[in-house]
């Protein structure tokens, strides 16, 4: 027991002596930023940013289990890819597989995509992200009128038509704004 009690008198020692500036700027300021992960990860990949954005907006690997993307991601679907040909070449399709499986929402630390994984853990891969039981409930309280009546939205698919912060992974409800309904939340 006293070598416990030593070894966190030891660590509390080094955190407070001479580093204190390098815990104070580095150590404390990554567990805050930790701690804070509530969102998604960004798209960190610049292969998966240029091919999957350059038709849509680029969706954080977060969204979606593994088993999800595994499915979207292979060489088949990918000749019909909702009504689209979007083949691959054979290494950059092995690039952006391996990105989204290994940032896929049951391997992250984000808050909301462990909802996600907790939310597609059992039953069918959902191939949408609006078909995910978790962003279904997120926005079932949003008028149609304002999503596919609206023709700057069109479907809950362009994620960034709304949330003005998409890009950069968050999702709040305080970063939402409807276009052509700006007076609701």
């Amino acid at each position: 027991m006293q070598n416990k009690f030593k070894a966190v008198l030891l660590a509390a020692a080094l955190l407070t002596s001479s580093g204190a500036a390098f815990a104070e700027d580095s150590f404390w300021s990554w567990l805050i930023d930790f701690s804070r992960q509530k969102e998604v990860q960004p798209v960190t990949n610049k292969v998966y940013q240029e091919e999957c954005g350059s038709c849509h907006f680029a969706y954080p690997a977060g969204l979606l289990p593994g088993k999800s993307w595994a499915k979207l991601l292979d060489e088949k679907a990918l000749e019909d890819h909702f009504g689209e040909n979007a083949s691959l070449d054979t290494d950059t399709l092995k690039e952006i597989r391996e990105y989204a499986m290994e940032n896929a929402a049951e391997k992250s630390w984000f808050k909301r995509s462990r909802k996600i994984a907790l939310a597609t853990a059992e039953g069918e891969a959902p191939l949408r992200i609006t078909e995910v039981r978790y962003i279904k409930r997120k926005h079932h309280d949003i008028p149609e009128k304002m999503i596919k009546g609206n023709k700057d939205v069109k479907s809950q698919s362009y994620c960034n038509a709304c949330h003005t912060k998409a890009d950069k992974g968050i999702f709040d409800n305080d970063t939402v704004s409807i276009p052509n309904f700006p007076d609701w939340d």
